[in-house]
């Protein structure tokens, strides 16, 4: 099943204790259906003594949300998405929002 948001896609949180907060999305975990956005969902993590890093410590990593808890954004809004196919075969994201297109899920077929 085709996801609603990609990597680089801008989104804002709709639910959950960070709603409202938007970022870049950093990575889509497909299997988990999870997304990583930079800045939001920031934890502590506590880091053991290696050889690559012998100090250790105590570091800030954003954790997933759930993919179904956050939308693109179009014009500082979130949006839902439509995906519809043109005449040529490709296949589109496309924002109820407006219309504007979000990006090509499948090219054109031959």
């Amino acid at each position: 099943m085709p996801k609603h948001v990609r990597k680089g896609d801008l989104v804002i949180v709709t639910s959950g204790d960070h709603k409202g907060q938007t970022g870049e999305v950093a990575e889509v975990l497909t299997k988990s259906n999870r997304v990583i956005v930079k800045g939001v969902n920031v934890r502590k993590r506590h880091i053991k003594p290696t050889q690559l890093n012998p100090q250790g410590g105590i570091i800030e990593k954003e954790m997933s949300i759930h993919i179904s808890n956050v939308s693109p954004v179009v014009d500082g809004r979130p949006t839902r998405v439509r995906f519809e196919t043109k005449k040529d075969g490709s296949k589109v994201r496309v924002s109820v929002r407006g219309g504007k297109t979000l990006g090509e899920v499948r090219g054109p077929k031959k």
